[in-house]
């Protein structure tokens, strides 16, 4: 039976992708707007996981860090495809709708 693994350099490349995402968005909704609100807590979950893949990656948890990282991004793409996010229309850190 063949066993996965994932390589650090394979989760480093991932953080960087994130990170860089991090840094490139902002908030696209009105600072008195239900989806402000939205955006801030889509943020907060993404920055959240970004977190836990450092640490789960610091502790040697290869797996878990790739997981995190993989939810984090998933919390950016979805903000930037539903609009809470301004991405400048990055499509390369980010999976747009058109």
């Amino acid at each position: 039976m063949r066993q996965n693994t994932i390589s650090e350099e394979k989760v480093l490349k991932y953080l960087d992708t994130t990170k860089r995402a991090l840094q490139k968005l902002s908030i696209a909704a009105p600072e008195r707007s239900f989806n402000r609100h939205l955006a801030e807590d889509f943020l907060t979950m993404a920055t959240a996981y970004y977190k836990d893949a450092i640490h789960f990656r610091e502790q040697g948890d290869l797996i878990n860090a790739f997981a995190s990282v993989n939810y984090a991004h998933g919390w950016l793409d979805c903000g930037a495809r539903i609009g809470l996010f301004d991405v400048g229309g990055d499509d390369e850190l980010f999976t747009l709708y058109e």
